[in-house]
């Protein structure tokens, strides 16, 4: 047996007083700090920075507040941790800042459809996200449609982001669907069932089930503290077909899930 193909473990750390999960309780930068260092040392590959909320119906900060709550943190992570760090913003300046501090992937909800982050990608040479959402944060889950078919229309939105990025010369992408931004209960088990056709475009798969609302759908509502067992089934689903990286609050419950996944994988 070899562990060659060991799934990557993207640990979330939300520096905002607002996210869905843990609104809050990182949102002093030296407990953010603590945070980080803790998902690191559960196994975490990549560290998640992220400064405005994107959950369902949030309002959007400020550039300058965003990086007010992101960039100290980024700084001091960049000269204690060993493992990568993703500043998660949709906005061009935050990310060049970002990546001034040390920061060294660009994880874009918007799918890199600013032309101005796509510069900054390629200035300096980042591994980016590519996401795919419906709508914006605000209004992404009133009614998410997708006529031709969700993985469909997915796949096509990927291959048009594809071409932008390597116009610019970005060479290092991974392709995220976007589980819970502007999908249906039905999309995102959908998106599930057929990650693996999302392999076909040739580059590394991330998903986030993460606690997201569709786990408490299938679980009688639970409170998102109380979603670990459905996020993990999520994983170790996503896992099986076909993602290489998971992005999750819970980094060493999953990291462990994913120990045996990677196992039968690699026989």
């Amino acid at each position: 047996m070899t562990t060659a193909n060991k799934t990557r473990v993207m640990g979330i750390v939300n520096v905002t007083p607002d996210s869905f999960s843990d609104g809050g309780e990182f949102f002093d930068p030296d407990k953010a700090v603590q945070h980080a260092k803790k998902l690191v040392a559960e196994g975490a590959d990549v560290i998640d920075i992220g400064g405005e909320s994107t959950r369902p119906g949030s309002e959007p900060v400020s550039e300058e507040e965003e990086k007010r709550r992101v960039l100290p943190i980024i700084e001091k992570l960049h000269q204690e941790i060993t493992a990568e760090i993703s500043i998660d913003t949709y906005k061009p300046k935050v990310a060049e800042a970002a990546l001034e501090k040390g920061a060294t992937i660009i994880n874009d909800i918007t799918g890199l459809t600013s032309e101005a982050m796509l510069t900054v990608a390629a200035k300096f040479n980042a591994t980016v996200v590519i996401m795919h959402m419906q709508g914006t944060p605000k209004i992404m889950q009133q009614d998410p449609q997708y006529p031709r078919g969700v993985v469909e229309e997915i796949k096509d939105f990927f291959k048009d982001r594809l071409r932008a990025a390597k116009s610019f010369g970005i060479k290092n992408i991974i392709l995220d669907p976007g589980i819970g931004f502007g999908k249906s209960l039905e999309h995102n088990l959908t998106i599930l069932q057929r990650l693996n056709e999302f392999n076909e475009l040739g580059c590394p798969v991330l998903i986030g089930p993460s606690r997201k609302s569709f786990i408490a759908t299938l679980t009688g509502g639970l409170p998102a503290a109380e979603r670990l067992e459905g996020t993990i089934a999520a994983v170790v689903i996503g896992a099986m077909h076909g993602a290489q990286m998971v992005r999750v609050h819970d980094v060493k419950a999953c990291r462990r899930a994913l120990a045996v996944v990677d196992a039968v994988k690699n026989v």
